[in-house]
């Protein structure tokens, strides 16, 4: 499931910011988007921020699913060039990666990281901007089945020609990943933006970084500011990779058990902790109604979400007061 592609607005408060702290910042492209790092700090933070960069690099590397690397078992081996029943030693990254995506859908089983046969096949017509796939066709697609994939001891076994995505978590995954490796060099004042995924450490300054929203109906413009410190912001929304046949809007994001796009909403926000989460919990809350998902974040402490209706109304979860 490819993860969308959102622009955040972040506006950081500079008043009040520490004289002593400099900021140290880094671009870089990678998993179709640019993860900008930027981090206030009194040392010299340019070695972190190159380790950071190789972290990317390894990552988008062994998750493409587009492309082969020479001595490199990543998800386009998986899909393309390992057998059916043959087992194969992966890279402990990769397999740490798959093993955390398939232990989260096990409770959550609207989010699924083996739908890439279905997602090739919705691809192609929003490539084309041309019809719908019938459910015959969809419905025909070899498997989609979390459970055709055994890990066992750092190695993969297929047993189907499944094929893996894993677009709704890689960049939070890494994301995750580049926050604690800051930290525990001691860069704890910091802001990772990629894409659709922010996070940030503690607030340099006497005030929360401010996120800004992107509003799903006017692309240009923001529709809501949250104040956060040692948090992680992620937005699931249709509204960019889409295409519109017949009047209908259909989007990149696929229901599991439908078969066809989510379309219960424009756009949801969830705010956690933990960016890993936070990318799976998007994309989980995008595939049910907008009152289950209330229900939902509402029922668990560590999670507060936004929504964006189709109706072009606001739908916020008890807590999300919190950081407005």
């Amino acid at each position: 499931m490819k993860k969308l592609i959102i622009i955040f607005f972040v506006l950081i408060i500079l008043c009040g910011c520490s004289k002593d702290n400099d900021i140290y910042e880094k671009n870089i492209y990678v998993m179709d988007t640019v993860i900008n790092i930027k981090v206030y700090s009194e040392k010299d933070a340019s070695d972190i921020l190159e380790k950071i960069e190789e972290l990317y690099n390894e990552y988008n590397i062994l998750t493409d699913r587009y492309n082969s690397y020479d001595d490199t078992k990543n998800i386009y081996y998986i899909n393309n060039i390992l057998n059916v029943g043959e087992e194969v030693k992966l890279d402990y990254k990769l397999y740490d990666l798959i093993n955390f995506s398939l232990e989260f859908s096990k409770k959550y089983d609207k989010v699924n990281i083996a739908m890439g046969n279905l997602i090739d096949v919705w691809k192609k017509y929003r490539d084309s901007a041309s019809g719908i796939p019938s459910y015959e066709e969809l419905n025909g697609i070899s498997s989609i089945s979390e459970s055709d994939i055994i890990l066992n001891d750092g190695n993969i076994i297929k047993l189907s020609d499944v094929k893996l995505d894993l677009g709704c978590i890689a960049k939070g995954y890494v994301t995750q990943l580049a926050g604690e490796l800051l930290e525990s060099n001691g860069f704890d004042k910091y802001i990772i933006s990629a894409g659709g995924n922010i996070k940030v450490g503690k607030k340099y300054s006497s005030n929360p970084y401010k996120i800004g929203i992107q509003d799903p109906v006017d692309k240009n413009n923001i529709y809501k500011i949250v104040n956060v410190s040692n948090r992680s912001v992620v937005t699931s929304g249709g509204y960019e990779r889409f295409y519109t046949w017949e009047g209908v809007d259909y989007s990149h994001i696929i229901d599991p058990d439908t078969l066809y796009p989510s379309n219960y909403m424009k756009s949801v926000t969830v705010i956690m902790e933990d960016s890993a989460y936070a990318d799976f919990f998007s994309t989980y809350l995008f595939m049910i109604p907008i009152s289950d998902g209330i229900n939902f974040v509402n029922s668990n402490s560590n999670i507060e979400a936004i929504w964006y209706g189709l109706d072009g109304k606001i739908y916020t979860s008890s807590g999300f007061s919190n950081y407005e």
